[in-house]
């Protein structure tokens, strides 16, 4: 059946070529899409533009057929847009507008879906900074696997909390019996003669700190203090305030305003250790505090001798010191140092040396945020 148009259109068309009306054909789709909506929404496009009401056009798609002289008959298509015929214009179309109706809900779903993931992620970060961190949740949307999971992640936090209290709690129980055959020792050492008896109290006394050194890293490594909000710069701050008023060389050249969540006293052993092995090895101490990229960095310079770098990381293990230039004499038992790692791996960071173009070494701290 013919629109109204398109009857007008060949009507005129037919005395515009000078042929009868019969040799002018116009056919195209006749879908209600096509002739109501379409042409509805042409006629105001074209009547808010000024143009008279009797204008005629044709929606695409449609073929205008005429007779010629010799019978045969020419046609008259309208060209494709971007290759594509009408019919696979309106197919786009509706993709597009289905696409966009559907991206709100699309966007919501999505998110529903990935929550469950996220927190995942977020319980992950926890416990690599914080093993005390408290489990997920496992009132979580979405499949059953997802609580399976989470169960079964909950399950190995404790576990793993678990292994790390019974070795330190093996640790302290061997340091601790270790002191009573050592206080036989010094009872049986008065018999011997004194210069002999003065070397092995002396051996006595070293094997004393030793145990007390290591309760003391147990205790701190396996019984985390508080964690809180805190500003790192001005507890440095306060630090290297409290080692010039003694009269040591140490100075914060640069700080950044560095707010984490950590453990106050153990970094504040954390930095104390650092600073007085810098003013201990290297004659002073120069602090920077940075804020980059989501982490806190804090370097310490001092002008010592420096370490070989087939040592760096050896230095960080309990007990080990180096000769001669780290050695009883200047102090300390060898956990300074494997304190700062403990401390800076526990907050979910680390801590590094580096030598300086200069001479001197550089403790390179880097924290989360």
């Amino acid at each position: 059946m013919e629109g109204r148009n398109a009857k007008a259109l060949r009507l005129a068309l037919a005395v515009a070529l000078g042929v009868d009306e019969d040799k002018v054909r116009i056919t195209g789709d006749r879908s209600p899409f096509a002739d109501r909506r379409v042409l509805r929404i042409v006629r105001d496009q074209l009547a808010r533009q000024g143009a008279p009401h009797e204008e005629l056009f044709l929606v695409a798609p449609f073929a205008v057929s005429i007779q010629q002289s010799d019978g045969h008959w020419r046609v008259v298509k309208p060209a494709p847009v971007f290759g594509l015929d009408a019919w696979q214009q309106r197919l786009v179309l509706w993709f597009l507008i289905s696409a966009v109706a559907m991206a709100p809900i699309a966007w919501i779903v999505a998110r529903r879906m990935a929550r469950p993931y996220q927190l995942f992620s977020q319980a992950a970060e926890r416990l690599g900074r914080d093993p005390q961190s408290a489990p997920i949740s496992l009132a979580l949307t979405g499949a059953s696997e997802i609580k399976v999971a989470a169960g079964a992640f909950n399950d190995m936090q404790q576990r793993l909390k678990r292994y790390v209290e019974d070795r330190t709690a093996m640790v302290g129980a061997i340091a601790h019996d270790l002191r009573t055959p050592l206080t036989r020792l010094k009872f049986r050492i008065e018999a011997a003669p004194d210069e002999l008896r003065n070397k092995m109290a002396s051996d006595i006394d070293q094997m004393e700190q030793m145990i007390s050194g290591t309760l003391n890293f147990v205790r701190d490594a396996s019984h985390g203090g508080t964690r809180t909000h805190l500003d790192l710069s001005t507890l440095i701050e306060s630090l290297c305030d409290d080692m010039a008023e003694i009269g040591t060389s140490v100075c914060l050249e640069h700080r950044d305003q560095v707010i984490l969540n950590g453990d106050p006293v153990a970094l504040r052993r954390l930095f104390t250790n650092l600073l007085d092995n810098a003013v201990k090895f290297g004659g002073g101490a120069t602090t920077r505090v940075f804020n980059r990229d989501g982490f806190a960095l804090v370097e310490i310079d001092d002008n010592g001798p420096g370490i070989p770098e087939g040592e760096r990381d050896r230095v960080f293990e309990p007990f080990y010191r180096r000769e001669p230039s780290r050695n009883r004499d200047t102090g300390g038992i060898g956990l300074g140092l494997a304190v700062v790692r403990s401390v800076a791996r526990a907050h979910g960071g680390d801590v590094e040396l580096k030598d300086r173009p200069t001479g001197g070494m550089t403790a390179r701290v880097r924290l989360p945020l």
